[in-house]
């Protein structure tokens, strides 16, 4: 499977994973907002940098407020990756691979659109934020459970999994990211109690409490979060977990078409050199700059999976 077939799956799988990761992001902004001493929309300007939409909101609007970041997250159309735009995409998507799709699926993703469109008709008020957040990743994980579920193993289904896990990748380590961009005013706070509540909101934010309880206990430890999210190979959402899938969901194809593309060989550097370090060569190096170079690098891995599967032919 080649061509437009192949880019409707990866990009409705990706888009759809985005939703989901938006409402993360968002949340984790408010959880950021409750450690503050005072109230400041200055994180808000940092949740968009570090959601990559930052230039977006700067060309339309003059001043960053949290009301407005939000809805220009959630619902503005002039923005291409807010929940409402990548729903609408998605579905599109879905449409055009319709045959590729079981009824499961395509009724998954049709009722997420029309759900999410209810939801996000007017602004959301600050009331009704959570629950909003709640709805968006359920419906994610319908789709995600009707994939699945009731898709074969086949070259339909490792396009949807290399869309999925690339941004879940990404957002893993753009969430990580919030830790530099937007927390810890001053490194006098690292290791207070103001640290490690915010340590707990980027585990909150990608669902990892409960596992990183299981596997270190209740004590918060920075680097030991930080290890699990990025190395720990049982954990769905760590940087390790993500881009083994991409290597492994890639030398599928390979075994599906008989070659071996450019991307299988990139997936493999990005596993080879991110993800054999320990945390505090990671941590040594600069987490920051670690981060920025593994979205770098995840980026290329997509826009070769274009071109090595002709997406736009």
């Amino acid at each position: 499977m080649l061509g437009k077939t192949a880019n409707g799956l990866f990009w409705m799988f990706r888009l759809l994973e985005r939703s989901e990761n938006t409402a993360r992001m968002i949340e984790t902004g408010q959880r950021i907002a409750l450690t503050r001493a005072e109230a400041s929309d200055d994180e808000w300007a940092s949740i968009l940098q570090a959601a990559a939409v930052s230039q977006g909101y700067h060309a339309k609007f003059d001043e960053v407020s949290r009301d407005k970041a939000i809805d220009w997250m959630l619902r503005d159309k002039d923005n291409p990756s807010s929940v409402r735009s990548v729903i609408g995409t998605a579905r599109n998507n879905a449409r055009m691979v319709r045959t590729a799709l079981t009824n499961e699926v395509w009724e998954a993703v049709n009722s997420c659109y029309i759900r999410l469109n209810e939801v996000l008709a007017r602004k959301v008020s600050e009331r009704d934020l959570p629950k909003a957040l709640e709805i968006i990743r359920q419906r994610s994980a319908f789709v995600r459970g009707a994939t699945h579920g009731t898709m074969m193993r086949n070259d339909v289904y490792d396009f949807a999994r290399l869309g999925t896990f690339i941004e879940r990748a990404d957002n893993t380590a753009r969430i990580l990211d919030v830790k530099y961009y937007v927390l810890l005013p001053s490194a006098m706070a690292v290791g207070s109690s103001l640290d490690n509540v915010q340590w707990e909101t980027i585990l909150r934010s990608v669902s990892a409490q409960g596992g990183y309880r299981m596997t270190h206990g209740h004590k918060v430890n920075p680097r030991a979060i930080a290890q699990f999210l990025i190395l720990d190979p049982r954990m769905p959402r760590s940087l390790f977990f993500c881009t083994g899938k991409l290597r492994d969901n890639l030398g599928y194809l390979a075994s599906d078409y008989g070659t071996k593309m450019p991307s299988h060989q990139m997936a493999d550097d990005l596993c080879r050199r991110f993800m054999s370090h320990d945390i505090e060569a990671i941590f040594d190096y600069g987490l920051h700059e670690y981060i920025q170079d593994v979205v770098g690098t995840l980026g290329s891995v997509s826009r070769q999976i274009e071109i090595d599967y002709r997406f736009y032919e």
